[in-house]
């Protein structure tokens, strides 16, 4: 009861002081209220440098900031060394002041008074940070009043070591550098931290007169500060008389120094979206400079033939993120240096086949050994041809890739569909694939499209991590699987829930697809890698576009994918410039500067056992020879064999029999492989034991089997002829492919007998507009026609 009588008593009394002192209390009340709010929310507003780091911190590169400055974001951490050095050369008492330092101020005000000009400052390091903050203010006493009372309110706001590092990144270092960090670089290209004391003293005293001590320039009275500085930490037994005799005898900069460029176009890519900031990367410094090493020793070598211009990209599988980043070679402006290759867009050519493999065996609609036809071929207006313009008549799928053969691979996606292919590029994130698939047409498998290394490198690397992660969690998928890389340390990727439903394609024709990938011949000397035990295997694909213009290489491995591109930027093609040739040696020195990797696991829970045919690589029917293989589940909706047929021959087997002329207990029923005429007549060139079938027996009755065809052309019955620079019309050219090399065919146009040809099969006929029909007969008889519009 007591108590409350005495609040209420004193409650009172402050009413009645504040009502008798009004405007004192209003005084008090607003002074404080300035005080409180005097120090802006954001001391600095001045723009910053552009600065990325490696995953370990070390300085990769950086831009100027926009005002021209080299201004570093602030420190985290003010070295020790340095800290010693600015706190005893700039505010000895700066651990123990409220901010301003009376005794300082006053043994400054005398000293100037008596000089009768500026000779000497009393400023602490925080009002210093006030002053570096309130930048274009006239110097005068009243500026320095006002300083005085900022630096009071900003010692109440922040701990001294906050304050410290606000002055250490904010001082004057000379020239246009602006706080330590960019000082350290520009004068000693070391990072602070590894700044010695004879550095770090110097250092120290150029704010003091950063106009007037510049290295370079009165480099003695620089050279008599520092070693000055160095005294008085030996005197104060900061440092020992051997490191300061070691210290006074260190060289002083004459010149700022270039900044370290490790990695240029990425550090141009991060300031488009993180101007002014500090990003750490996920950039491992040592491969990064490795992989420039060997880009700089492969553009020496390319830049003969007239080639100036190269990128790779190394990415970490598992976590999605980039190793290493070179956008380009180190040429000249006229070679476009600056462009970034990695991002941009490039005629794909062979390296999207692996795609159209994998999706095709996901749908089934092929097994890896399915052999496909490598003939002469015309779809529409459409005639591709192989790199080595030769045929192999008939090729397994995964040798085709292997190869790279172009005729397959048309054959594949028109039998695929355009349309579906395009749409699976568009869910690998090929982002400049994007016309729609009427305005790329079959050439899309070929390099009819456009896509960047970063969108084919982070494909690949998708669908290695598919693998990866189906072996390791249960035999399921991620949802969220197919994300683009990232070069920021920080990212961690969202990979979501696992489910059961595959993200894109199933792991067994991913696996697949690296397994015929890992076949490709290597180029030159690596040729005999799969001899010794430590070789690495890789699966890999290159691409050259039309005219030479674009070299690919991309390598997987289960841990790593590395991609290559090797060209001019400005779409000049030059002789020779492959991705076997000129991109694949890259990749694979590259390969060699990183860890290790196994092969992918074998996704056993996607596979299934089932017979195949040894021969079409098809389903194995129930006349044909087979083995027991893995297959992807989906495989068993493919057709069975095709090219295997029961043949009825005579005692002899040199002919076909029937009913008709012969004894059923003298017929011999053999399962054959038989492939249509136009396969045959390529396949036995390069296979010699190919048994084509035997003639029918004069005398029998049917059909005897197809022994020849057109090759050349094929798929069209439309001919527009053009004309000659005589102006009379060109001849049009006729092929037969024939089971027999010895046979002589007879060629007739409209009934009339042209001429006979044996061994080579070609003839040249003048045609006159209209139609027309070609008949050839061979030695036995048998005929083929072809009916031909002529416009």
């Amino acid at each position: 009861m007591g108590t409350s009588i005495r609040i209420n008593k004193g409650l009172v009394k402050l009413r009645i002081y504040l009502k008798k002192h009004r405007f004192k209390t209003f005084l008090i009340v607003v002074f404080g209220l300035c005080y409180i709010f005097c120090l802006p929310e954001k001391l600095f507003i001045t723009p910053n440098s552009t600065l990325i780091e490696s995953k370990d911190g070390e300085l990769l590169g950086a831009l100027i900031a926009s005002d021209g400055q080299w201004r570093f974001p602030d420190l985290d951490v003010v070295p020790d060394k340095f800290k010693y050095c600015i706190v005893q050369f700039e505010d000895e008492h700066f651990y123990e002041h409220p901010g301003f330092n009376p005794i300082s101020m006053f043994n400054a005000l005398r000293a100037n008074i008596k000089a009768k000009k500026t000779v000497r400052g009393g400023s602490t390091i925080t009002q210093q940070v006030i002053r570096l903050s309130r930048q274009g203010q006239s110097r005068s006493y009243f500026e320095k009043l006002k300083e005085l009372i900022l630096a009071t309110r900003l010692e109440f706001k922040f701990s001294k070591e906050k304050i410290l590092k606000m002055y250490v990144s904010h001082a004057p270092y000379g020239g246009n550098v602006v706080g330590l960090e960019a000082a350290s670089w520009r004068y000693f290209n070391v990072a602070p931290t590894k700044l010695s004391w004879g550095q770090s003293a110097m250092l120290a005293v150029l704010p003091n007169a950063p106009s007037l001590l510049y290295p370079g320039k009165n480099a003695d009275l620089l050279l008599k500060k520092r070693n000055r500085l160095l005294k008085k930490l030996l005197e104060s037994h900061i440092i020992d008389q051997t490191t300061y005799n070691l210290s006074i005898e260190e060289d002083i900069p004459t010149k700022p120094k270039n900044l370290p460029q490790v990695a240029p176009h990425l550090l141009q890519r991060v300031a488009k979206k993180n101007r002014g900031e500090r990003i750490k990367t996920s950039i491992d410094l040592t491969v990064q400079e490795l992989a420039l090493q060997i880009v700089n020793k492969h553009y020496t070598l390319q830049s003969q033939n007239g080639v100036y211009n190269m990128a790779a990209l190394i990415l970490d599988v598992k976590t999605k993120k980039v190793i290493s980043y070179i956008g380009n070679t180190n040429t000249t402006k006229a070679h476009h240096k600056d462009v970034d290759i990695i991002t941009a867009p490039r005629s794909t050519g062979s390296i999207l086949k692996p795609f159209l493999y994998m999706s095709m065996l996901d749908t089934g609609e092929l097994l890896p050994e399915t052999i496909l036809p490598d003939v002469p071929t015309t779809i529409g207006n459409y005639k591709p041809e192989n790199f080595t313009l030769e045929y192999l008549g008939a090729v397994s799928a995964k040798l085709a890739l292997a190869k790279s053969l172009n005729i397959p691979a048309v054959r594949m996606l028109y039998s695929y569909g355009i349309t579906r292919f395009y749409d699976d590029l568009q869910s690998l994130s090929i982002s400049d694939i994007n016309k729609g698939a009427d305005h790329y047409g079959l050439s899309l498998i070929l390099g009819g499209a456009e896509g960047s290394l970063w969108d084919i490198c982070s494909a690949y690397s998708n669908l290695a991590s598919t693998l990866v992660h189906f072996n390791s969690n249960s035999s399921q998928y991620y949802v969220n699987e197919f994300q683009q890389p990232n070069y920021n340390k920080e990212f961690n990727a969202d990979l979501g829930a696992l489910t059961f439903d595959k993200s894109h394609l199933n792991a067994g024709s991913i696996y697949f697809g690296f397994e015929a990938m890992k076949e490709l011949n290597r180029p030159s000397i690596d040729n005999s890698w799969r001899y010794y035990n430590s070789a690495q295997e890789i699966a890999w694909k290159t691409g050259t576009s039309y005219g030479n213009r674009d070299a690919w290489s991309v390598g997987v491995t289960k841990d790593y994918v590395v991609g290559v591109w090797v060209g001019n930027a400005d779409g000049e093609g030059r002789p020779g410039v492959t991705g076997t040739s000129a991109a694949a040696p890259v990749m694979f020195d590259l390969f060699d500067i990183l860890p290790k990797s196994e092969w992918f696991a074998t996704p056993y829970d996607d596979l299934i056992d089932t017979k195949i045919c040894t021969k079409s690589g098809q389903l194995a029917s129930d006349i044909c020879p087979s083995t027991l293989q893995k297959i992807p589940a989906k495989g068993l909706e493919t057709t069975l064999c095709k090219y295997h047929k029961l043949i009825h021959l005579d005692q002899t087997r040199t002919y076909q029999v029937n009913t008709s002329c012969e004894k059923l207990s003298h017929i011999n029923t053999v399962s054959q492989f038989v492939l249509p005429p136009l396969m045959a007549w390529y396949y036995k060139k390069n296979n010699v034991d190919y048994k084509t079938v035997p003639p029918l027996r004069d005398g029998c009755k049917g059909e005897a089997t197809t022994v020849m065809a057109f090759s050349e052309p094929v798929n069209t019955n439309t001919i527009i002829v053009p004309k000659g620079i005589s102006g009379a019309r060109n001849k049009v050219i006729f092929k037969v492919a024939h089971n027999d090399a010895n046979a002589t065919l007879y060629w007739y146009v409209d009934d009339t007998f042209l001429k006979s040809t044996t061994n080579f099969n070609e003839v040249a006929i003048d045609l006159n507009v209209g139609e027309h029909i070609i008949t050839v007969l061979d030695h036995l008889g048998n005929s083929i026609q072809k009916k031909i519009l002529v416009k």
